[in-house]
């Protein structure tokens, strides 16, 4: 077989042809393509203003934001290339499919598990969690992963598969939250004066919540000391929060007992040394 040379620059001159005959269409298949894009854009934008469910606002969004950018690629391929059909498009997704299941199983997993926390809301952008070994703020609920930043100012990247499996404890949760200590006084004191004076000391203090009411109540009796657990409300129920209410509390309740004669034991050990006789 011999090469014709005339053949092959006929038809290198007509696909040059009708790609220049077809570049009209591609230019208005792009323009079309993005208008969608950001069409898509600015309705994820308005949706999640919604601050009242902010989470299920931010699932819509994408969403919505996912099927006009799709309904885009569509309309810009069928503009694009003649012949084109989304039957086509469908039929590879579906021959794709399984490898696509098996190459990216784990961020499918971490995608969807995102939509579920997202739909669900157990917890908010803005609220303080806990789960496993790390505790923040959450600063955003992406679809494959969930950003913690940590009191210490670092942040935290959490599949979102994670959260989904795991117990997650949400500090915010609730406007209120009740925190206890416990204080030991040696014996030799009266205890229901203790308990009084404990009482008037967290309820003078503004970070303590009137109601629910502050209780002091004796938990343990030991050989050297007797044990009372305060409890007391916050709110909000903040990390700064919660430390700044202990050490208020903690500093006037010892000292409030100081001030009125209780003796405020501390931990000792007893260590004995026995010399061997040989």
């Amino acid at each position: 077989m011999k090469f014709n040379l005339s053949e092959a620059t006929s038809a290198m001159t007509d696909m040059v042809n009708s790609f220049i005959q077809r570049l009209p269409y591609l230019a208005v298949a792009i323009v079309v393509f993005f208008v969608f894009y950001f069409i898509g854009k600015g309705i994820r934008v308005i949706a999640e203003r919604n601050h009242r469910h902010h989470n299920l606002s931010i699932l819509l969004g994408r969403i919505t934001h996912i099927v006009t950018v799709f309904i885009g690629l569509l309309l810009a391929l069928a503009i694009a290339i003649p012949d084109f059909t989304p039957g086509q498009l469908i039929g590879i997704l579906g021959l794709s499919s399984v490898a696509v299941g098996l190459a990216f199983r784990e961020i499918l997993q971490n995608f969807f598990a995102g939509l579920l926390l997202l739909w669900a809301e157990p917890f908010r952008i803005g609220d303080q969690i806990i789960v496993n070994d790390y505790e923040g703020t959450v600063e955003d609920i992406q679809t494959s992963a969930t950003f913690l930043r940590t009191c210490d100012g670092r942040r935290v990247v959490i599949p979102n598969a994670a959260l989904f499996t795991n117990s997650v404890m949400v500090n915010t949760a609730h406007d209120n939250r009740r925190l206890q200590y416990d204080i030991r006084i040696a014996y030799g004191g009266n205890i229901a004066d203790a308990k009084r004076i404990l009482l008037e000391t967290m309820r003078a203090s503004d970070e303590v919540l009137d109601d629910p009411e502050p209780t002091a109540v004796v938990i343990h009796l030991d050989e050297n000391s007797i044990q009372i657990r305060l409890r007391w409300w916050v709110a909000p129920p903040r990390q700064f929060d919660v430390f700044h209410s202990q050490d208020v509390v903690l500093e006037n309740s010892i000292n409030a007992l100081l001030e009125n004669g209780f003796d405020v034991p501390y931990s000792t050990k007893k260590v004995l040394l026995q010399d061997r006789i040989k």
